[in-house]
């Protein structure tokens, strides 16, 4: 039974030898560095919340290899972009340019913004004018002090 745990323990503790030596990162460290450059300002359009940089989706990883060959291929980082942007629309950039196609983009929250304030104006106003007090008139006057008489025990 003992030979069998020593056997074991030599076998687990023999695997460290079995492994290869880990693959380098990156083949070229300044290539590497303009991806991620590259990459950050661009959105997975898998998961859309997040960086084209930290996604692990599929579609990323062919978008990341295909930036790598552009980067290898000498093309700036604005032509990339544009390349980018052609083939997958503005949606594809974290901050798209201003332009008429998306203005509602980039001003709707302040429009909704805007919106919401005024219609809270509007509340607390007409709200300030109902709890005015109502009048009364004659009959209804009287009535009340009656009331109020024969509620005051003094």
């Amino acid at each position: 039974m003992k030979a069998w745990v020593l056997i074991l323990f030599a076998l687990l503790f023999s695997a460290n030898s079995w492994a290869g030596e880990a693959p380098p990162l990156a083949e070229d460290p300044v290539v590497e560095k303009r991806l991620n450059a590259i990459s950050e300002e661009l959105r997975c359009l898998v998961c859309q919340n997040e960086s084209l940089a930290g996604s692990r989706a599929d579609l990323a990883l062919d978008l990341r290899r295909e930036i790598r060959g552009l980067i290898k291929a000498n093309k700036s980082d604005q032509e990339i972009m544009e390349f980018m942007v052609s083939r997958y629309g503005d949606f594809v950039r974290y901050r798209p340019p201003v332009n008429p196609v998306t203005w509602l983009l980039w001003f709707g929250p302040l429009l909704l913004l805007i919106g919401a304030v005024v219609a809270l104006v509007r509340l607390v106003r007409s709200s300030a004018r109902d709890t005015s007090s109502p009048t009364l008139d004659t009959d209804q006057r009287a009535r009340a002090q009656r009331l109020l008489k024969e509620a005051d025990p003094s």
